[in-house]
């Protein structure tokens, strides 16, 4: 029986790219993480064998990398060589395989996060520093100017 890949998902974060490997009741699994690759086998209970070569866009930190099984996937922790640098895509090559997919669930646009969450910050303070700054009341001693003509019968 031929191996096939395995369906998978990704997601870009500041620190770590994650991946997760879709295959339900695996076993025999290896991952093996290298610093500009990752290398994924197992088999699912029908016996099927799945295997996936990845090389990856940019460095890793295969050291300070991980994975974790469950009964319906394997996920992947991979983290950066270089932090807060957005990975447009997960492998080295500009092609996107039919099994390869972006995990749209739990992806952000972490990009520019921080200015953005700084000019909300400022705009905050500006608005506070209106509201709390003290000044006289109106004076009203020109209401009697006003024309109510429209509201009298």
């Amino acid at each position: 029986m031929a191996r096939q890949h395995a369906r998978t998902l990704w997601y870009d974060r500041p620190k770590y790219v994650f991946m997760e490997f879709c295959v339900e009741d695996s076993t025999d699994v290896h991952v093996l993480i290298e610093d500009h690759r990752i290398v994924f086998s197992c088999k699912n209970a029908d016996g099927v064998e799945f295997y996936n070569e990845i090389e990856f866009y940019a460095k890793v930190n295969c050291k300070d990398s991980q994975d974790k099984c469950s009964g319906r996937s394997i996920t992947c922790f991979v983290r950066k060589w270089k932090e807060k640098v957005a990975w447009p895509r997960l492998t080295k090559e500009d092609i996107k395989p039919v099994w390869l997919c972006v995990d749209f669930d739990n992806w952000r646009d972490w990009e520019g996060d921080e200015e953005v969450e700084l000019a909300q910050v400022d705009h905050y303070a500006e608005l506070l520093e209106k509201v709390s700054t003290k000044r006289p009341p109106p004076a009203m001693d020109d209401l009697d100017a006003l024309d109510y003509g429209c509201c009298v019968r």
